[in-house]
């Protein structure tokens, strides 16, 4: 998605390569092309003090186009700039028009003044930024999954453990049942306690199940703020009145769709999670290719994996998975991608309108065009 023109209104463009400790101003004159860099410590008093000395003159801040990437920092500088007055166009770096390819130099500077050329050309795929609270309950989302990742890590650390010592674990979800960390429990030891070498296998695990232990309090205490936030957002609960969708995803869709009125067509909301097949044109070949995966990873990985709940629990998803499989074993996973993305407009259309969940009626249509993940 490409940003807004700008050529008409503003007079000066600030492209801001945003670095750790470090970052890059271009100050870009779109009548004469002229451009200089500025560097500067990346603080908010420093880049508060920078784009006041230099927006450009006269009565109208937003004259001025202040153009970042999305970034950790880039909430609080966009925050700045638009208390300033000033427009500001959020690039998104994960589009194809701003990927570097086969080039011999990337700096910086090089960075900053691209990004206020695709600005003046009007050319600049530009993301969303939402407001400030909203930031911080998506990365509450956000942050859950890290704890979760971390979680499994240490289980797999586990498994490792008794697999090197030639032991055996129940499979899956079976070894972490209260009975089955009990029982391997019984293997660990204090490290202080492992007063021979051949037991130090001991002492490791027992470490992993004390960060297992403490992080799954910690989970749940992120659970339960995440479900306290959820119970006094009427979209949450109202996502959650689809069988099979639980607080979530419902509360990861809400954070990631922000406002749903920012997608024009279901189209739009399906890329936007990389829902979409890839096209292939060629002369007079044109094919669809595997999804392109761009756009917030959690989202589709939630999508899909609730996508399969949904299907064991809605006759109406059972049809669709079997129209668009086809009876062939090997497509379900097509299909359930494919309900993944119908899931996700459904609930978008539900945002967008305020209407709660009504059974989809048959349908006799044919299966949509959508490869594997």
């Amino acid at each position: 998605m490409h940003g807004p023109h700008h050529s008409t209104n503003v007079t000066r463009y600030l492209a801001l390569d945003l670095g750790k400790f470090t970052s890059v101003l271009c100050v870009y004159d779109p009548a004469t092309h002229a451009h200089r860099f500025v560097a500067t410590q990346t603080s908010p008093q420093t880049i508060h003090d920078l784009l006041v000395a230099h927006q450009a003159g006269g009565d109208d801040p937003s004259a001025t186009l202040l153009v970042i990437e999305t970034c950790d920092v880039a909430g609080w500088v966009h925050d700045l700039a638009t208390a300033l007055g000033m427009a500001v166009a959020v690039a998104n770096p994960a589009h194809e028009a701003w990927r570097w390819t086969r080039v011999k130099r990337k700096t910086d500077k090089d960075d900053a003044l691209k990004l206020a050329k695709l600005a003046v050309l009007g050319q600049l795929p530009t993301a969303h930024m939402p407001g400030p609270q909203q930031r911080q309950r998506r990365r509450l989302v956000h942050y859950r999954r890290v704890l979760v990742d971390r979680r499994t890590q240490i289980k797999n650390q586990v498994r490792s453990i008794f697999s090197q010592q030639g032991l055996s674990l129940p499979r899956r979800g079976k070894a972490w049942t209260k009975a089955g960390i009990e029982q391997i429990a019984e293997d660990a030891r204090p490290l202080s306690e492992c007063a021979s070498i051949d037991d130090l296998w001991r002492g490791r695990l027992h470490v992993e199940l004390q960060l297992l232990e403490s992080l799954n309090k910690q989970i749940e205490q992120v659970d339960a703020k995440l479900d306290a936030l959820g119970a006094k957002d009427d979209r949450v609960q109202l996502l959650q009145s689809v069988p099979g969708v639980g607080p979530r995803l419902a509360e990861t869709v809400v954070a990631h769709l922000d406002d749903p009125h920012r997608f024009k067509r279901a189209g739009q909301v399906a890329s936007y999670a990389g829902l979409v097949p890839k096209q292939f044109e060629s002369g007079t070949i044109k094919r669809s290719c595997r999804i392109t995966r761009r756009g917030p990873a959690l989202l589709r990985s939630m999508l899909v994996e609730v996508a399969w709940m949904v299907y064991l629990r809605n006759d109406w998803a059972k049809a669709f998975v079997a129209r668009v499989s086809r009876g062939v074993a090997s497509r379900k996973n097509i299909a359930i991608v494919a309900l993944a993305r119908k899931l996700l407009i459904t609930l978008w259309a539900m945002l967008r309108d305020g209407t709660r969940w009504h059974q989809p009626a048959a349908k006799h249509e044919p299966p949509p065009a959508l490869a594997m993940t």
